[in-house]
């Protein structure tokens, strides 16, 4: 199967993965022929990328992180949990009014049993092909990247329930914020701004004195935006005055909000994504953090078409855990647009010659 933006999808082609409903469950399966209609309505949804089959790479597997019933889970827990906040005002709500603590530390225990089965993975991009509210998925997205890279970062089962619980819950906060202004397409205002802002403290307020959460969790909700030099907000906080378990998530949240659609922009790709993260490097995060993601980071994703220096296309179909940047491809165009029957294959670990200059026919920055 391969990657492709909706952009350069045609009806007759055929889906090679599926894609999720806003319940975690199965919209359009396998080897659905696509019409123009249906390509619209996906378009519509925010869906920038699907997989598409392709006889050349039928043999590629792309592995989710999470099983289908612990996925459906998940993106159910959070939405009605989330829904059912957002209804009560958090001045007025009394330590038993609103107890997830119980349902989401039961949610943690299935991600993590999931996770645990590929903690050697790469980080592949958790939102392609799923149709849902933002909110609810980027909680999830952002709970399953912090709770893996605390796996590769050697933290305990008691540390990664409290890093996956404040990554789950970390934006909780914005459920006070009106949705017309979290889908504003125009730019905000400096007021409008300055009021979404007020969700860290929101979730801050929420989650301090909820049963079974740590108050650890609480603040990754306040702090998840504050940054290395003291730039980000609320408090301009700096360096260790911010909990490492935010630095985290602050650093997730920035990634899978750019590689995620939005009603402002289409989705990003993950090595777009990481450029603008690394000129953040020691000013906004953490030189550790960074470089530890980037390591676990499938930068151009199994399925991706790419355009190598030698004129040739092909279509990524393995990762390199030592150098990820530089993945395994499967010839499908010579270097005069002919098409190929992909039976050669060049590692680009071992051909270092050879550079990714395109993805999707876009130039990639050198």
């Amino acid at each position: 199967m391969r990657l492709l933006p909706l952009s350069m999808v045609e009806p007759g082609m055929r889906l090679g993965k599926k894609i999720y409903n806003s319940d975690g469950l199965t919209l359009l399966g396998e080897q659905i022929e696509l019409t123009a209609s249906m390509i619209r309505r996906l378009e519509g949804h925010g869906i920038d990328f699907v997989y598409i089959d392709d006889p050349r790479t039928n043999d590629l597997v792309i592995r989710d992180l999470l099983s289908e019933e612990t996925r459906s889970r998940a993106i159910t827990e959070i939405r009605d949990s989330f829904r059912k906040i957002a209804d009560t005002q958090l001045k007025r709500k009394t330590a038993t009014t609103l107890q997830v603590g119980k349902s989401f530390r039961g949610l943690m225990d299935m991600i993590m049993t999931d996770l645990s089965q590929h903690k050697d993975a790469m980080i592949m991009l958790s939102n392609i092909s799923v149709m849902d509210d933002y909110l609810f998925q980027h909680s999830l997205n952002v709970c399953i990247y912090s709770t893996m890279l605390g796996m590769a970062d050697g933290y305990s089962r008691e540390e990664l329930t409290t890093l996956g619980l404040g990554a789950l819950l970390h934006d909780v906060g914005k459920t006070q914020i009106p949705l017309e202004l979290l889908r504003k397409k125009d730019r905000l205002t400096e007021a409008e701004f300055s009021h979404i802002k007020h969700h860290t403290s929101f979730g801050f307020q929420f989650l301090k004195d909820e049963p079974n959460i740590p108050l650890l969790v609480a603040h990754c909700a306040f702090q998840h935006h504050e940054r290395l030099d003291g730039s980000g907000y609320p408090r301009g906080l700096k360096g260790e005055e911010i909990h490492d378990y935010a630095r985290w998530i602050g650093l997730v949240d920035s990634y899978d909000a750019m590689t995620t659609h939005r009603v402002y922009r289409k989705a990003m790709l993950p090595h777009q994504a990481m450029e603008i993260l690394f000129t953040g490097t020691g000013s906004l995060y953490d030189k550790q953090k960074i470089e530890l993601f980037r390591d676990k980071i499938a930068v151009y994703p199994i399925g991706i078409t790419v355009t190598l220096s030698t004129g040739e296309k092909g279509v990524v179909v393995d990762l390199n855990a030592t150098v990820p940047h530089r993945p395994v491809v499967r010839l499908l165009q010579d270097e005069g647009g002919q098409e190929l029957d992909g039976s050669r294959e060049i590692d680009l670990s071992k051909a270092l010659s050879v550079m990714i200059v395109g993805v999707n026919d876009e130039p990639v920055a050198p």
